[in-house]
């Protein structure tokens, strides 16, 4: 589909059960938005480092890639999963909050860093958390107008 909007997922990329669970996420939204997984659609440090560039060089290039990445799109998708979200996802989640973009978190996951719940820091950023596949589905269907 032309025009479609743009749905970035931030979110862990280093075990091979985060980047399953981010391939099942962005397959899940693709009928109702383009989505960039930065694993898939951008450069890994790893990746970059094994093809021969140096670590400095490395870094800075998936930087630019990711900050890039955010400044196209037109949502923001955080998986919040884990006892603590992974770093370089909050840092994506503030810029794309910095630039008015509508940011939506994915939490499957029970455990929170807090006993009272999620940093305030992150849920002020967002404007929705979905808790399971079905919702976020339902949410993307709503959001994009489209029906799959």
């Amino acid at each position: 589909m032309i025009g479609k909007k743009k749905i970035y997922i931030a979110g862990p990329l280093f075990s091979a059960g985060e980047r399953a669970f981010n391939e099942k996420v962005a397959l899940a939204l693709a009928p109702y938005a383009e989505v960039f997984l930065p694993q898939r659609d951008g450069l890994v440090l790893a990746d970059v480092i094994q093809a021969g560039i140096e670590l400095d060089e490395a870094a800075a290039a998936v930087f630019e890639c990711d900050i890039n990445a955010v400044t196209a799109c037109d949502v923001l998708l955080i998986v919040l999963d884990g006892r603590a979200v992974d770093e370089g996802a909050v840092f994506e989640l503030g810029l794309a909050y910095a630039q008015k973009k509508i940011c939506v978190g994915l939490q499957t996951d029970p455990r929170r860093l807090f006993a009272f719940g999620n940093n305030p820091m992150l849920t002020g950023a967002l404007q929705r958390i979905v808790s399971d596949m079905d919702e976020l589905v339902a949410w993307a269907k709503d959001w994009s107008g489209e029906a799959a």
